[in-house]
């Protein structure tokens, strides 16, 4: 595609993590940019302080002038729009130049260096990691992140030095098989996204595909445990790193917990880089670090470099993020959302807070997936002290018969679980009086932390 005629750029589900990244980076570039969205979020006010028009009807009539010369305007929307959406339908009917999300990206990594990263749980720590080493070092970066850095309050970073961009390599509807890697990471390949794939087997041979697409010279860095028989193309070098595997390539020794923080020695292929200390806690942070640090080191950045800045990394929005931190109680966000992700986040809870208290709240995402796993679910979410459920969050999908938060709460083997709705959670909250609180999710229950944080501080 020829950006250089386009003068606009409209977007349908802006407020997305990866099309609001989007939508900055055409916006930072000199570009007109607008866009549509269902619900105001905290994203999408951020998005129109810096000066992009956003409305929230699906009408026709609200997209301005400016953005409707089909040779000048780029479309371009998320896979989790309505495919009879009204402004979308106008935009093809009317010969747009229309574009997934996923197809932009691809394009960006065709034309520079792309740090990839994929996998069904990790991607946004570990992709978010990397941009802050490679953006601290010599090496430099540009990055679409996946969330919200905690270091420069935003998902988008750009440089006019770095050939390197790092973006996060989405799975769901396939929308990293569009991406050219440079280097590829793969940290999971867990069952997901069943509505799309069908079965665990699709999922897994879709992973495959996309570590074949690594370009010729570059890098396939995988997590070692992966059950799959990765196959790098020609000219691409396949290398491993794990929490504690001495067979991988790059991998962590002398783990240790200090004041609430892990420290860590990296080996990275027989050189060891000492005392690195992992800036966010949680003890699957230190196996995202590994990943992070093996690509800093591989692409340039020196062991002094990856240990200065990996020690002032502060996070992401809403992963494990610290929203009330005292002696008498503690309140973390996370958007963990799949059964493999709540028991690693309620395992880092436990590995800080071992006499303390846990209490959950989650709010399942989609119907699709509670079908699939609510078994998974409620095993995990059994690690905890006490549950709150919430509705299940709908997202894109209608609902599906039999298919409700109960479907998971009847099987956790609590002695304290509860099903409430959101007006109701505050007072649900204040009467278990907990000591280490963990909400838990990806849909809407952002907008509901806010108001348990008022009320609890």
């Amino acid at each position: 595609m020829d950006f250089s005629r386009v003068n606009s750029v409209y977007l349908i589900g802006i407020g997305g993590i990866g099309m609001s990244a989007l939508a900055r980076y055409f916006k930072a570039n000199g570009y007109a940019v607008a866009g549509y969205d269902r619900t105001e979020t905290v994203l999408i006010g951020e998005l129109q302080k810096e000066g992009i028009e956003i409305h929230f009807e699906d009408k026709v009539e609200l997209i301005a002038g400016e953005y409707k010369n089909p040779v000048y305007t780029l479309v371009v929307y998320t896979p989790a729009v309505s495919p009879d959406h009204k402004q979308l339908t106008y935009f093809k009917e009317h010969l747009f130049t229309v574009k997934k999300r996923s197809e932009v990206l691809g394009l960006l990594t065709h034309q520079h260096k792309g740090i990839c990263v994929a996998g069904t749980h990790g991607k946004t720590t570990i992709s978010t990691m990397i941009a802050h080493l490679l953006k601290q070092s010599n090496v430099g970066c540009s990055a679409f992140l996946g969330g919200v850095s905690q270091n420069y309050k935003t998902n988008l970073l750009l440089s006019d030095k770095s050939d390197f961009v790092v973006l996060e390599a989405d799975e769901f509807d396939r929308s990293f098989l569009r991406l050219k890697p440079y280097l590829a990471l793969v940290s999971s390949a867990d069952a997901d996204h069943l509505d799309v794939y069908g079965n665990d087997s699709s999922v897994k041979e879709s992973f495959q595909q996309f570590a074949y697409l690594v370009k010729p010279g570059g890098i396939l860095l995988t997590k070692k445990e992966i059950d799959l028989a990765f196959k790098a193309g020609e000219g691409v070098k396949h290398i491993t790193y794990s929490l504690e595997d001495k067979e991988a390539d790059f991998f962590a020794e002398n783990i240790r917990l200090v004041d609430g923080l892990y420290h860590f020695d990296l080996n990275a292929q027989g050189v060891l880089i000492e005392d690195i200390t992992v800036g966010v806690p949680g003890l699957v942070n230190v196996e995202n670090a590994v990943g992070a640090c093996s690509v800093a080191y591989w692409v340039g950045a020196t062991g002094m470099e990856i240990r200065s800045a990996l020690s002032e990394f502060k996070g992401i929005r809403r992963r494990f993020d610290y929203r009330i931190k005292r002696d008498d109680l503690v309140l973390i966000d996370d958007y963990a959302h799949h059964p493999e992700e709540i028991k690693a986040t309620i395992r880092s809870v436990r590995a800080l807070y071992p006499d303390s208290k846990v209490t959950g709240v989650f709010q399942p995402h989609l119907f699709s997936r509670t079908n699939d796993f609510y078994k998974e679910f409620a095993q995990s979410l059994g690690k905890l002290d006490e549950l709150i459920m919430l509705d299940i969050y709908p997202a894109r999908e209608k609902p599906m018969e039999g298919v409700t938060s109960k479907l998971i709460l009847d099987l956790v083997d609590l002695p304290v679980k509860r099903l409430t709705i959101k007006k109701e959670l505050i007072k649900e909250i204040k009467s278990m009086k907990p000591e280490v609180l963990l909400m838990m999710g990806a849909g809407d229950i952002d907008k509901e932390i806010d108001k348990v944080v008022e009320v609890l501080k």
